[in-house]
């Protein structure tokens, strides 16, 4: 895998349209049309500020879980995700501070720092990793990009994007194949390769619809190809964009509080 970094955008939050959205969008067949249509993939969960609730259910071969959990963001350097549900785990946190990640077990009363060697770690158990929710790179900037092909989805018009890491460039993935919607570029499905080659786990974005004032994809599922009939879905229940919010909410003091 290549560098892990510890500066974050949390890829499960929706926040408020990025600047992509106010591009005119290039024809397809020029050579600005794939580094457009990944701004916008990029900018889809970046933005001013959110508050939302979501639902994530983990199944592995050996059990299932579901949390319910509330997340607040403020640009892409702070982030706060409490869980809600169930019971026992309500007050475990995460919270993202600049370039410090920190989480909070409540059941020991413990507060832990991310380093970059727990960044491929699971992430509350699930199948999304610590870099999942804790990540700077940027489709556009860090992955050389190609339209690959056109076709259908279940009657759906796709496009499909071959991306390959430059050089040094700070990413876990040395290729993805992201296929997404003509009609609004909406993603449909994400499919990560390492740098063997080996393709390692798919992700799926499906029941689009608008939520908080914008179409966005409220669920998703991330299925590991090396654990058959495993998988992670987050769901979003409510979303608010342009929240109140400043610095100051995201503290270990809050990241603490129940």
């Amino acid at each position: 895998m290549r560098r892990l970094s510890l500066v974050l955008i949390i890829a499960l939050l929706p926040l408020a349209p990025g600047v992509a959205d106010a591009e005119k969008r290039p024809d397809p067949r020029s050579p600005e049309f794939a580094a457009y249509a990944m701004r916008k993939l990029d900018d889809l969960y970046r933005g001013a500020s959110s508050q939302g609730v979501m639902e994530m259910k983990v199944k592995t071969k050996h059990w299932t879980r579901s949390m319910s959990m509330e997340s607040w963001s403020l640009g892409t350097d702070y982030t706060l995700v409490r869980i809600l549900k169930p019971r026992k785990e309500r007050g475990t946190a995460t919270l993202k501070a600049k370039n410090d990640l920190f989480i909070y077990l409540n059941k020991t009363g413990r507060t832990i720092k991310i380093t970059s060697g727990m960044m491929g770690g699971s992430w509350m158990g699930s199948h999304f990793t610590n870099d999942d929710l804790v990540k700077h790179s940027r489709f556009a900037r860090d992955y050389e990009l190609k339209l690959s092909g056109e076709g259908e989805v279940r009657g759906t018009k796709v496009y499909r994007f071959t991306l390959k890491a430059k050089p040094d460039a700070p990413v876990v993935w040395d290729k993805l194949l992201i296929t997404v919607r003509q009609s609004d570029l909406q993603p449909l499905e994400q499919v990560f390769y390492d740098e063997d080659g080996k393709k390692v786990r798919v992700l799926t974005l499906s029941e689009h619809k608008k939520l908080g004032g914008r179409v966005m994809p409220l669920r998703m599922v991330m299925r590991p190809l090396d654990k058959p009939g495993e998988q992670t879905e987050v769901s979003w229940k409510d979303v608010k964009f342009d929240v109140k919010l400043d610095k100051g909410f995201f503290t270990l003091q809050r990241l603490r509080a129940r």
